[in-house]
């Protein structure tokens, strides 16, 4: 199974959006403390995880106690300018996602034109 850690409820919407597979989406839901970080670890040990944070003080913070507790997770950025998932352009995060092999699917009302990648 295919794993995404985002922040929050709105992040997971917005990807769910343009996903084309089957992938769980986790939500941290903002503060991710020891007992959570464990949490995950166990439940998702033996799957593909992907960690999408939003580009602010506290998505830096909870990316870092992912690399030490959990290293072998794929770390994927938005750009700082959207600084958040669920602001970023969809054309921008299928391009992400794209990156880390994911299947998407872009709404025809999304225009990639003139967005920063």
């Amino acid at each position: 199974m295919r794993v995404i850690i985002v922040e929050g409820k709105t992040d997971k919407q917005r990807l769910e959006q343009i996903l084309d597979e089957p992938a769980e989406i986790v939500c941290t839901y903002g503060t991710l403390g020891s007992e959570k970080m464990e949490e995950l670890i166990a439940n998702y040990s033996e799957d593909e995880v992907c960690v999408l944070l939003d580009a602010d003080d506290a998505g830096d913070k909870a990316r870092r106690l992912f690399k030490q507790e959990f290293p072998n997770v794929r770390h994927l950025y938005t750009h700082r300018m959207y600084r958040e998932v669920a602001t970023t352009p969809l054309p921008v995060l299928s391009k992400i996602l794209e990156g880390a092999y994911f299947a998407v699917k872009l709404p025809d009302e999304e225009s990639p034109e003139g967005l920063l990648f």
